[in-house]
């Protein structure tokens, strides 16, 4: 019984997460009945892709999707870059004001993302960085969560091996490059997922910086149907859903990256 109730509380959780999708799956595939009915229709009606079709028609979804791909890519590589260089030294160095750093680093946890875009959109523009792709990714390749996480990945490493490379005469980075960071390659593959699905859908700050359509990703890119189709519900979930399918699909193949990172790495 207790297995049961298990099994019939995550079923629930799953229902609650899923129904939104279902929805908007079900809404981009009709092609009659009143989509706002109560309660709602669990099927399609009359299924058809037309919808999908006229999103294509209408959008340049293949350079959407290219921008969203170079975004994300670029999101991650940097991101993994310069946050695993910045929890190393936190995690297996001392210096002084190491813990003031990781203070202030953990203090950037309790403001909101929002706070940060004037201050971001004033130094991208003193740059000249607006209506570019630097312009987006720049804010987004540092962040108090990810440090975090690798500096906790950092400390699992077994100090005795860190001695032992420096006995054989490997310097700091021989031992971060070639030996901490393949031990710790589920926790950046963790990163890397996060990071890949929040820059994708990430869609204020690219609809701020970015002011050429040619250049918007696809989160953005896909809103010209609310313009286009105003009165269309239909083809503007059928945009959503494709936004959408890409992140889900990568998060399938690479879950089991994603669960070894967050039981961890070294054991």
């Amino acid at each position: 019984m207790k297995t049961l109730a298990h099994y019939l509380l995550l079923s629930a959780l799953a229902l609650v997460c899923v129904f939104p999708f279902w929805w908007t799956l079900v809404t981009a595939l009709s092609t009659e009945g009143n989509i706002f009915a109560f309660p709602p229709t669990f099927w399609p009606r009359e299924p058809s892709l037309a919808n999908f079709i006229a999103v294509f028609d209408t959008l340049p979804m293949a350079t959407f999707l290219g921008n969203s791909l170079l975004i994300a890519a670029c999101t991650v590589f940097w991101k993994l870059a310069l946050c695993s260089a910045a929890a190393y030294p936190l995690a297996r160095m001392q210096f002084k004001g190491r813990k003031l750093v990781f203070g202030l680093i953990l203090a950037t946890l309790v403001l909101p993302s929002e706070v940060n875009f004037l201050v971001n959109f004033i130094t991208v523009t003193k740059l000249s960085l607006v209506d570019t792709y630097t312009g987006v990714i720049l804010p987004n390749v540092v962040t108090a969560v990810a440090i975090l996480l690798l500096k906790q990945a950092f400390e699992e490493v077994p100090q005795d091996l860190i001695d032992a490379a420096r006995v054989d005469g490997a310097s700091e980075w021989t031992i971060f490059y070639k030996i901490m960071l393949p031990l710790i390659a589920p926790w950046l593959a963790t990163v890397g997922i996060l990071t890949a699905v929040e820059a994708w859908n990430e869609y204020i700050w690219p609809s701020i910086v970015m002011s050429k359509p040619d250049q918007f990703p696809l989160s953005v890119g896909v809103l010209y149907l609310r313009g286009t189709f105003g009165s269309s519900t239909r083809v503007i979930a059928a945009g959503t859903v494709l936004t959408i399918l890409p992140t889900l699909a990568a998060f399938l193949f690479t879950q089991r990256f994603f669960m070894r990172g967050m039981d961890g790495a070294v054991k």
